[in-house]
């Protein structure tokens, strides 16, 4: 049985794959960019760097993004019921929830661990590693879960058949 996705279900079905798609290059940007660029760095500028991408990445615009994808991604599941696009919504779901808990689980308590006193050659020897491990993780599962929506798109139709 399908069901015609409504006008509604489609704009919200975009702005789910757009958000993912976003939040995913960012923490891909981190993994090829960001952090291989600041492993160059010596222990006190990594860890200050780190310091301060911490406290500026907790701003609305990326907030939005980040949490707005699985907001997003969950009501566009909720609207697939029955449509031909519904495994794949669900699939990009699973994703983007694991990608979540994997933030919220390591990402974000090592980035906490990061504020801790101690050398900087220390935290730097507990986060680093980790934390690129994690965020390649959440950067694999995140460019799956938009891969799964892009599929999603196509296979509705503005008439839903």
């Amino acid at each position: 049985m399908t069901q015609t996705t409504s006008r509604s279900g489609r704009l919200v079905l975009g702005a789910a794959t757009v958000t993912t798609g976003l939040v995913a290059g960012a923490f891909y940007v981190f993994a090829c960019g960001v952090m291989p660029a600041l492993s160059r760095s010596d222990d006190r500028v990594y860890v200050q760097v780190m310091r301060d991408i911490n406290d500026v990445i907790q701003n609305p615009v990326f907030l939005l993004g980040f949490l707005g994808a699985p907001v997003l991604t969950a009501v566009a599941a909720r609207q697939a019921r029955g449509g031909p696009h519904r495994r794949w919504v669900w699939a990009a779901l699973t994703a983007s929830a694991l990608a979540f808990l994997v933030t919220v689980a390591f990402n974000i308590p090592l980035n906490d661990a990061l504020t801790d006193d101690g050398s900087y050659a220390a935290l730097r020897e507990e986060f680093e590693d980790p934390w690129a491990v994690w965020n390649g993780v959440r950067a694999g599962l995140l460019t799956v879960a938009s891969g799964c929506l892009a599929r999603a798109l196509t296979k509705i139709s503005p008439s839903g058949v």
